[in-house]
């Protein structure tokens, strides 16, 4: 049997095999690109470009693509062949260093939201030498950014790397002051988390709902859903475990750090994480991840739902952002260490992140906004619209003894007893875990769980990166000016937990009584995409992300545009499926129930002059379920007509919001309801039963 530590990377041209196939002096110029971002030389891309369609031709590539990341959520690719002809007729296979680092895909076929007309497409992706190129399905996948002929970012990777550089900078103006000159760099990494569901696909495909749209538009809950708890982490079923196994073996070939796996809350429910990684290399293998996974689970008969809510009435899927900051150095900037309190480092880097939160709240929310992730926030399933963090008792004290100016006494780590000799003790965390709270601190490391489990997390950590930077930025202009540096420093942190703490919320997020304690405390409540995307063109928020070169103007209205309109058209393909299910399947199946059950009724009637007072009352109200079927489709029907009205995105957004999403409400209610009372064999797709119960 082959071993994981055989086949692990066994697809990527990773370090090691860049050491075994380029001269030592590619090698290290390769190198200080990726590690220090020195520009690239084209000899450099010339002798890699061979080396790389060697290996990969080797391994039976023929092909090789610029992979890339556009504003329609996924990833895009253009296959292109190694052959080139020769003289005597055949062909001979080449790969050059300018092939290697520039493609030309069409740039007015993408979402660009007004910064290319169709009349203007050429566009071009550059290859990232941080991101190592790997082959699937035969071709050779070089990672790349996208960006219009005139300069605009029109991809996801583009503002990231550039949100990495901004935090890089200023970190570093921080550590200069405390005395770590030997750190040339600072990166964030990232750690996500991933939700997903299992379905089984002869099932799915009887569910038009589900093949357009990802999640069910209808169904009423089985008698059985989630209440018994007994799904969360429970024996994996076999089809399921030898779907996971192969799944690990594919993403390991990848050298994507596929970890840990189990059955999450819901019933079809599972979760796959892995370890962290520098934050661009994270995105695209969460990238990959969700396209694998879609693609094993067709072997073994499945299909993987990303959706965020594929099911009503139990938890939807979310994808937890881990994220932190290290130096070059091996030194993770938020590590407490074992005396928080004495540790000033540790505290200024927390104070930035908390001020940043604060101060940029409205861009974490709308950085996770899409229409399937509104079902989630707020839902006692995931955290709240409103952003919070949490610290936990010990850092919260220290804060609060800084504030104060009194000295943090602090206590021994308790030992957790459990009363029976034979278990051993150990040390309890600092702090619990808050499943509740948006913006967890977890140890070493901030844990942003609002994004949605078919989200990049290229948004949320472009976002968060250019906040932290800015603050970081702020911090380094008063520190580096200061007369007495201890004093300042001091004063600092002080003035940051005193102006901003009431961002700090360590209690239980799914609470009503929170969200009235966090109106009160000024924090926003952004509770759908059409409410939140809006802010991210806020005079401060252009001025913020302009000022760091993460975005120009031109490209934060274009982004506004581009989510708006993906949130827009999202919720008008489910309206439009509703409106096709229910006049082709729904309500003819309810109507033939219907009058089978009034022909019964009337043959039983003729024969025995029984009553049927049962039959006559579930044909009355089976009538009136099709009555307000028909009266709910009509009004999603308009509502639908209505949309096209619209001109401008954002009062298009807003029209789905207040008109679109209550009418399709109105129907689904009415369909739930008559599924309940219609006999199995008329209804016309798989319920919910079948669904979550049947892999």
């Amino acid at each position: 049997m082959e071993k994981v530590t055989e086949y692990f990377g066994s697809m990527v041209f990773d370090d090691r095999i860049m050491k075994a196939t380029l001269s030592d002096k590619v090698y290290r110029s390769l190198k200080r690109t990726i590690d220090r971002g020195t520009p690239l030389d084209i000899s450099v891309a010339n002798a890699v470009a061979a080396a790389m369609k060697d290996w990969a031709i080797e391994k039976g590539a023929t092909h090789y693509t610029h992979w890339f990341q556009p504003m329609t959520g996924v990833t895009a690719e253009k296959h292109d062949s190694f052959i080139s002809p020769a003289p005597d007729g055949r062909v001979i296979m080449e790969f050059s260093g300018k092939e290697l680092v520039k493609g030309e895909p069409d740039a007015s076929s993408f979402p660009s939201g007004g910064l290319r007309a169709t009349f203007e497409a050429r566009g071009y992706t550059a290859w990232d030498p941080t991101s190592y190129a790997f082959i699937k399905d035969g071709t050779l996948y070089i990672p790349t950014a996208f960006c219009s002929y005139t300069g605009e970012a029109l991809d996801k990777k583009v503002p990231l790397l550039r949100s990495m550089e901004a935090i890089n900078k200023q970190a570093l103006r921080i550590l200069k002051l405390f005395g770590n000159d030997k750190v040339k760099s600072v990166k964030t990494s990232v750690g996500p988390e991933q939700e997903y569901f299992l379905v089984d696909r002869e099932m799915w495909k009887k569910r038009k709902d589900l093949i357009m749209t990802g999640r069910t538009l209808f169904g009423a809950m089985p008698p059985k859903g989630q209440e018994m708890d007994d799904h969360y982490f429970g024996s994996i079923k076999p089809r399921v475990a030898e779907y996971m196994a192969d799944l690990d073996k594919e993403l390991w070939k990848l050298g994507i750090l596929a970890k840990t796996k189990h059955n999450e809350v819901a019933p079809a429910q599972h979760e796959l994480a892995p370890i962290y990684d520098t934050t661009n290399i994270a995105a695209d293998h969460n990238q990959l991840t969700m396209e694998v996974m879609q693609k094993v689970a067709l072997r073994h008969g499945l299909v993987c739902l990303l959706h965020e809510k594929p099911f009503a009435g139990v938890n939807g899927s979310g994808k937890h952002n881990n994220w932190s900051i290290s130096t070059d150095q091996g030194e993770n900037l938020l590590s407490p260490g074992e005396t928080p309190a004495e540790n000033a480092q540790f505290l200024l880097f927390l104070a930035a992140v908390i001020k940043a939160v604060d101060d940029y709240q409205d861009l974490l929310r709308l950085s996770v906004a899409t229409a399937g992730n509104d079902h989630r926030l707020g839902a006692n399933e995931a955290p709240p619209a409103v952003i919070s963090i949490f610290l936990g008792d010990e850092l919260t004290a220290v804060l609060d003894a800084i504030e104060a100016d009194k000295p943090y006494g602090g206590t021994a780590k308790e030992k957790m007893k459990l009363g029976v000799d034979v278990l051993p003790q150990f040390s309890k965390d600092s702090t619990d875990r808050n499943r509740t709270s948006p913006f967890a601190f977890t140890g070493n490391k901030f844990e942003f769980r609002m994004l949605g489990s078919s989200n990049s997390i290229s948004c949320a950590n472009i976002h968060l990166n250019a906040a932290v930077a800015e603050v970081l930025r702020q911090f380094a202009d008063k520190l580096e000016s200061a007369k007495n540096f201890n004093k300042a420093l001091h004063d600092l942190i002080k003035k940051t937990i005193k102006d901003h703490k009431r961002i700090i919320f360590n209690g239980n997020g799914y609470d009503d009584a929170w969200i009235k304690e966090a109106e009160k405390r000024g924090l926003m409540n952004l509770r759908t995409t059409a409410d939140a995307m809006p802010h991210i063109c806020d005079k401060k928020n252009i001025e913020m992300l302009t000022s760091h070169g993460i975005f120009t103007e031109a490209e934060i209205y274009s982004r506004r545009d581009i989510m708006l309109e993906n949130y827009v058209k999202q919720v008008n393909i489910e309206a439009s499926t509703m409106i096709d299910m229910a006049r082709k399947e729904i309500i003819p199946a309810v109507a033939r129930f219907a009058a089978d059950t009034a022909s019964a009724v009337s043959v039983k009637k003729s024969v025995s002059g029984a009553a049927c007072r049962y039959e006559t009352k579930l044909v009355t109200e089976l009538s009136g379920c099709v009555d307000d079927m028909d009266a709910a489709t009509t009004e999603l029907e308009a509502a639908v007509a209505g949309l096209r009205e619209f001109t401008e995105i954002v009062p298009a957004s807003e029209f789905v919001r207040d008109t679109m999403l209550p009418a399709m409400d109105k129907l689904r209610s009415a369909a739930d309801k008559a599924e309940t009372m219609t006999a199995e064999d008329y209804y016309p797709f798989p319920a919910y039963d079948k669904l979550l119960f049947g892999v």
